[in-house]
């Protein structure tokens, strides 16, 4: 490890996630996972463990990840050649998720809360809107929504039946669930029986 220039192996994950001169799919994978994995088992835990705060806390870290989200895809493509975008990037997913920071709930006291009191009567209306309009929508194209749910539950028995017989090969036929025709075999005495 000293060619690289560091002599503690566990140096050596940070020093590749924070390289600037490298690609950004490390530290891109490493935004998607601290951005999403790791809140989604949290939240996991805090839904299982009922305790109110850190449910309280994990519904505020999803308002600002979104938020942040939705800003993200209109300014990504502006932003994305920024010298170290993913590298803020990946410190601002960190600095709301701390507790020691609780960077989610300024954010949310600071500015989305504020917002969304001062526009939530249209915000109200719009939602009403859309919801009305997906229901529209869902019901007039009901038979489509069946069939393509029939069609992929289809394909996921499939793929299931695949990934098991790749895992488990021969057990398919060890529980006889795929059969060639029966054969009747006809011994010497059914025959001499029907002469007689």
């Amino acid at each position: 490890m000293a060619l690289f220039g560091f002599n503690m192996p566990s140096e050596a994950g940070l020093r590749i996630l924070l390289c600037p001169l490298g690609s950004n799919i490390v530290v891109r994978t490493a935004c998607c996972s601290v951005g999403t994995v790791l809140p989604v088992y949290s939240t996991f835990k805090a839904i299982e463990s009922k305790n109110q705060n850190e449910q309280q806390r994990w519904l505020v870290y999803w308002a600002a990840y979104g938020s942040f989200s939705i800003a993200e895809v209109f300014t990504d493509k502006l932003i994305y050649w920024v010298p170290l975008y993913y590298h803020m990037k990946f410190a601002f997913l960190v600095w709301l998720q701390l507790p020691s920071t609780d960077g989610a709930r300024q954010l949310y006291m600071s500015h989305l809360r504020p917002f969304f009191l001062r526009h939530q009567a249209r915000l109200d209306h719009i939602v009403g809107f859309l919801y009305g309009e997906m229901s529209k929508f869902i019901s007039a194209h009901e038979a489509e929504f069946e069939c393509a749910r029939t069609l992929l539950m289809k394909i996921l028995v499939a793929a299931n039946q695949l990934v098991g017989d790749i895992m488990h090969p021969g057990r398919r036929q060890a529980h006889g669930a795929i059969e060639g025709p029966t054969r009747q075999v006809e011994t010497s005495d059914s025959d001499s029986d029907g002469d007689e």
